[in-house]
């Protein structure tokens, strides 16, 4: 495939230049499907959670998480590479009419005129990046039928996310070309490594997804900051209200992020700090507590050692 048919396909096709987000022609674009679907996630959540409660052992799944990981990773790519060429081609269509405002393409990526219309090829782009916020729900289904535990921050995590996706293409809101230029890049980042771990390769020797989504969060805050600035030196940038409310719920998941990095990882390091020190103190063997192997201890020609492995939490 050459680079102009590339081109082509994800940014001057016709169902990409003549989209237009409608309540009437657009699947999912009603305000009853989105709290519809919102409340349906959390409910078939909790209910499959409370079907296995008694359940110990993992359901199996076979290849299926590694292929949603690789199916994930190659549509966020998509999608980083569509919009960033339908980006170019608005810049380069549009850029008359900026010079008559003095805007430049960096703004016009934070702070889009007002009056902008959901239409055109950056909307579509949006769009399908809204869809597939539905596709990244199936993790939650995947934890629970791991038997992993159900966090209240990764449901308010997925139900935020289908939320704000909604707010950008019902409000035209600002900032939504660097939001999903972002998202999808780091994205298509950690469902690549997620699928490299799932079929068995070697992981990092760090929480990679956590260090991920600490990068996303310290640049959608970077960007909410410069919305802000252009928003009082330009007279105003559109979908400012529905850009307030997105600026609440991602201080709402930084909060929640921050609590749970901190219960998850901190606490637990420095558990282990203290745990392995009094370890050192005793023989290298089996501790059994009520009939139960406690720890296992391996040794080597100098001392005591534990065996860890550092897995990445899924958040």
């Amino acid at each position: 495939m050459t680079r102009k048919t590339l081109i082509y396909y994800l940014s001057e096709h016709p169902e990409i230049i003549n989209f237009r987000w409608s309540h009437t022609q657009s699947w999912g674009s009603t305000w009853s499907f989105l709290f519809t679907s919102i409340t349906t996630y959390i409910l078939l959540t909790i209910l499959l959670n409370l079907l296995l409660y008694y359940r110990r052992r993992p359901v199996p799944l076979g290849p299926i998480p590694a292929l949603h990981s690789l199916s994930m990773a190659l549509i966020s790519l998509t999608i980083f590479t569509g919009i960033l060429f339908s980006a170019a081609a608005e810049i380069r269509d549009t850029r008359w009419f900026w010079r008559r405002t003095n805007t430049t393409p960096f703004q016009w990526f934070l702070c889009f005129p007002l009056g902008t219309r959901p239409s055109g090829r950056v909307f579509f782009w949006s769009y399908i990046f809204y869809l597939t916020r539905f596709l990244h729900t199936l993790r939650t289904f995947f934890a629970v039928l791991r038997r992993r535990n159900l966090s209240f921050f990764r449901l308010f995590n997925h139900s935020i996310l289908i939320l704000m996706s909604f707010l950008w293409l019902e409000f035209s809101q600002s900032f939504q070309i660097l939001g999903i230029l972002l998202t999808t890049s780091i994205y298509s980042v950690v469902y690549g490594y997620r699928f490299w771990t799932a079929i068995g390769l070697r992981s990092a020797c760090f929480p990679f997804v956590i260090n991920c989504q600490i990068v996303l969060l310290g640049c959608n805050v970077i960007c909410h900051v410069g919305v802000l600035l252009l928003h009082f030196k330009k007279g105003g940038c559109n979908g400012i209200g529905a850009w307030g409310i997105n600026s609440v719920l991602n201080a709402a998941i930084l909060m929640l992020f921050v609590n749970f990095y901190v219960n998850s990882h901190l606490k637990r390091k420095n558990k282990k700090k203290a745990t392995s020190e009094q370890q050192q103190q005793q023989r290298c063997s089996d501790v059994v507590i009520d009939g139960k192997s406690k720890s296992t201890m391996e040794t080597d020609g100098s001392g005591c050692g534990k065996k860890t492995i550092d897995k990445d939490k899924d958040i």
